[in-house]
């Protein structure tokens, strides 16, 4: 019996696209449990501290438990996930390089669920138990992200692996279909259920990852040896042989790496331009041209669906220019970062000089998120192919820089708009994206590589320095070897 349902499982799903469907809907609940506090506490606290609400609709509030925090209580609420997840991003990548994203991944998810859960009973506790609980839950978040490009590492060839790194961009795809789900169970049950049904998704989803995934695929029970041996020789054939896991990190290395340096600073770039398209255009919406976006479910939702329908749609055609030939990976990686940087710094210069549409507004940080969805196809993947075996370390390194980022983008937006918020006022912040996202392009196309290098292989004399991941053989080219070695 058991022998014919793995057989059945096998046959149904292959363990690489468990993987991929397991890591989509991680990333998706991942961002759920980050953005959920965002949309229920304007519910949580009293309406005459935040006047965002009318006295006609406090009447239909359901009657629950509501909290007298002052503005800057307020944000320090919203604010204090960051104080705990910038302290995991560098460690997470690199506990998930040693012992594997298994843990690291599935034990983040699992925690920041239980925590979620809990978020309700803090809050009622006292306002400062709510501020170490959402740092601690951010603290366990901060760790998941770095810890997949490992994972990608093992199970994905080379040649496939910027469609694998898109699923990172599910995250976009959660944060669209959590927003109107939260508001209807607010509107219905009340804000604590949020919470409730947002961390009991995330427990269902943790316990599914840790029957399911393993960290490679010769540790999974169920894989069939078929799958296994194509994964495997796959990865060998791209990498230019198999990979030893190295006994130390060379830092000095990494440091003194301009390729790892054009992946950091560029990410930073991107994520500092994301943060303050998403973050604050409802704001300048609001403030500037009166037109309050929170209100349409649709259109603040539009950004995050765009940015991942490019994201899928970018990383099979970079698979796909790279496995003919026809573009190198470092052409490939360069190419799609351009695209993606560039056009979105382009859009904010159309933004600052004929901003003050709001229709015009709402489609240029719209399309600018939609081609900025492209960076899995560029940047994104670019540490798997200069180093495979710290992937996970230079990716916390980035995402360490992009969230000190997003912090940033929202102090400058408070100075610039401190005496008053008009579109004369806003025009500096829109400049200043342009500047940045140019910056990044720039710098990625003067420094980014797709070569494998030689530290990554820190124990061996001689690296691959200098040789970028080959495109794969043919499946009839793998059959015909396979016929050759069981005839010899």
């Amino acid at each position: 019996m058991v022998v014919l349902r793995s057989k059945f499982y096998t046959d149904f799903l292959t363990c690489r696209q468990v993987l991929n469907i397991m890591v989509i809907l991680g990333f998706m609940f991942n961002y759920m449990l980050r953005v959920n506090l965002t949309i229920a506490i304007v519910d949580m606290v009293e309406s005459n501290t935040t006047n965002n609400t009318s006295t006609n609709a406090t009447k239909t509030r359901i009657d629950e438990t509501r909290f007298n925090w002052n503005p800057e209580q307020y944000n320090a609420v919203l604010g204090s996930f960051f104080w705990g997840y910038v302290l995991t991003e560098l460690p997470g990548g690199r506990m998930a390089e040693i012992v594997g994203a298994r843990k690291i991944f599935g034990g983040g998810m699992l925690m920041a669920s239980i925590l979620t859960i809990l978020t309700p009973a803090a809050a009622y506790l006292n306002y400062y138990v709510i501020l170490i609980l959402r740092a601690v839950l951010g603290f366990f978040l901060g760790a998941t992200w770095p810890a997949i490009q490992p994972m990608a590492a093992k199970w994905i060839p080379p040649m496939e692996r910027s469609k694998f790194i898109a699923n990172m961009m599910a995250s976009s795809l959660g944060a669209a279909i959590t927003m109107p789900v939260c508001g209807y169970l607010i509107s219905t049950v009340g804000w604590a259920s949020v919470f409730y049904v947002t961390g009991v998704i995330g427990i269902v989803w943790s316990i599914m990852w840790f029957c399911l995934i393993y960290d490679s695929p010769a540790e999974h029970p169920r894989i069939s040896e078929e799958e296994r041996e194509d994964i495997e020789a796959k990865i060998a054939d791209g990498e230019g042989g198999k990979n030893s896991k190295p006994s130390y990190v060379p830092w000095k290395r990494i440091f003194l790496s301009l390729p790892v340096w054009a992946i950091i600073i560029t990410h930073g770039c991107s994520v500092f331009g994301y943060f303050t398209v998403v973050n604050q255009l409802p704001t300048y919406m609001k403030n500037v041209l009166h037109f309050n976006i929170k209100k349409n479910g649709l259109l603040s939702s539009l950004p995050y669906l765009a940015k991942y329908i490019m994201a899928i749609i970018a990383s099979y055609f970079a698979d796909r220019l790279r496995k003919s030939g026809k573009l190198s990976t470092t052409a490939t990686r360069k190419v799609f970062t351009t695209f993606a940087i560039m056009i979105p710094g382009c859009l904010m210069a159309v933004q600052a000089i004929w901003g003050m549409d709001a229709t015009l507004s709402v489609a240029v940080f719209t399309i600018s998120l939609f081609f900025n969805g492209a960076v899995t196809a560029g940047y994104l993947a670019n540490a798997l192919d200069i180093a495979p075996n710290f992937s996970g370390t230079i990716f916390g390194l980035a995402n360490t820089l992009s969230s000190f980022g997003g912090w940033l983008s929202t102090k400058i937006v408070a100075v610039l708009t401190a005496e008053e918020s008009t579109f004369a006022t806003w025009k500096y912040v829109f400049w200043i994206l342009v500047f940045t996202y140019v910056f990044g392009a720039l710098f990625y196309l003067l420094f980014g590589s797709g070569k494998l290098q030689k530290w990554n292989n820190p124990d061996e004399a001689y690296g691959q320095d200098g040789k970028e991941l080959q495109p794969l053989k043919s499946k009839p080219e793998i059959e015909k070897e396979r016929e050759i070695n069981n005839i010899a």
